[in-house]
Parts: C-alpha cells; structure tokens; sequence
C-alpha cells in the first residue's frame, strides 16, 4: 500500500458521446480523476476524445475492454492516457508503453501477475475481484517488486471498496454501481462522492493499522 490517494477508475461501460462531458465533468467534481471508456460502448474512440479535451491534464481518461493489439494506437490518436485489459496480453502492454500509455492488464492467476510485470506493467487489475478475493490480493502483495499497484474491479461498491483499500489495493475500478447507460449525470457525480470519502477512510484506517 503506498501513501498515495487511492486510484478510483471510473469504468463508463455503455456512455454514448453526448453523455460524456456532462458524466466526465461530474466525476472531476467528485474527485474521480481517472475515467474508463470500454470500447464495447457506442462511439468510444469519440467519448474518449472527448472527455481528453475536456479534462486536460486534471485526469486521465483511457480505454476498456481492450483485447486487440490494433486498437492501442487508436487509443493514443483519441488523446487516451490509460489503456485498460481484461486479461494479460504482453503486446497490449507493450504498445500501449511505447506510446506513453499507462497499461493496466487484467489478472487473475500468480502466472498473470508475473507475465504482466515480465511485459512491463507495474499497474494490475484483479479481475474478476469479488471471485478472486482479498486472500489473492494479500498473497501476491508479498511477492510482487515493490511499486506494483493492484486495483480490484468487479463487484466493487462504497461497502466493498474499503476492505480491498484496507488489505493494500492501491485503487480499484468502479463500473455498474457508479454508471450505467442513462443515469444522470448529476447521480453519478454523488455514487462518486460517496465513493471518494469511503476510499478517504479506508486509507485512514489502513494507515492506523
């Protein structure tokens, strides 16, 4: 666990392009600075551009659900910064590093974990996370070069997030219980809130310890 703010990503699975200025805008406010646009969403390439224009450089927004080597540059054109994978594909994360991309591979076995670091990730998303649990998190801590960050993303919510945060998660990644297609932006905007002050405690507690 680093002293660091917890990275809270804001998975946008579905945003069209009209929504996504006034969802992005609502995130920053709440103080989520990380914004995911799965390229199974309408138009993604013209979300993310979007949300990089709007946001300059007080956030990063990116990609999900990225599964083709192809797709990364596209990523880059569309002035994405992250570049986020269910799984570990060490082409993936190689072109999004020669690109100036931060990659976050998915993992969910010790072989992902060391295939991801080997490829040249030092940013790790544990997924599914609420099938692999806590136990995993804990295990791989205590093996992994120090500066490897581990974020869950699954099942993640304002009652799960603090236990993961407590346990050494640097972050995690937030989908369905903070976006889904047609919610307003303005509810978005409290889930994150809520979000932001559980992940504040958490790390107040975890630092306690």
């Amino acid at each position: 666990m680093t002293t660091d703010p917890p990275q809270l990503v804001a998975i946008l699975r579905g945003i069209t392009p009209a929504e996504a200025p006034a969802v992005g805008a609502a995130l920053l406010a709440a103080g989520i600075t990380r914004l995911e646009v799965p390229l199974n969403s309408p138009r993604p390439f013209e979300s993310i551009r979007l949300l990089a224009e709007q946001c300059g450089d007080s956030a990063e927004v990116g990609a999900g659900t990225v599964v083709d080597p192809a797709d990364v540059p596209r990523v880059a054109e569309a002035g994405g910064r992250i570049v986020v994978a269910p799984n570990t594909d060490p082409e993936i994360i190689a072109r999004s590093i020669e690109l100036g991309m931060t990659p976050y591979p998915g993992v969910a076995t010790a072989t992902d974990v060391f295939a991801a670091l080997r490829a040249g990730a030092r940013h790790l998303k544990i997924f599914p996370a609420d099938a692999a649990g806590i136990p995993l998190l804990r295990a791989w801590s205590a093996v992994v070069p120090e500066g490897t960050a581990f974020l869950p993303v699954g099942g993640i919510t304002t009652e799960t997030l603090g236990p993961w945060l407590e346990a050494g998660a640097d972050g995690a990644g937030i989908g369905s219980f903070l976006y889904t297609p047609g919610r307003s932006a303005e509810e978005v905007g409290a889930i994150a809130a809520d979000l932001v002050r559980a992940a504040a405690a958490a790390r107040r507690a975890g630092g306690a310890l």
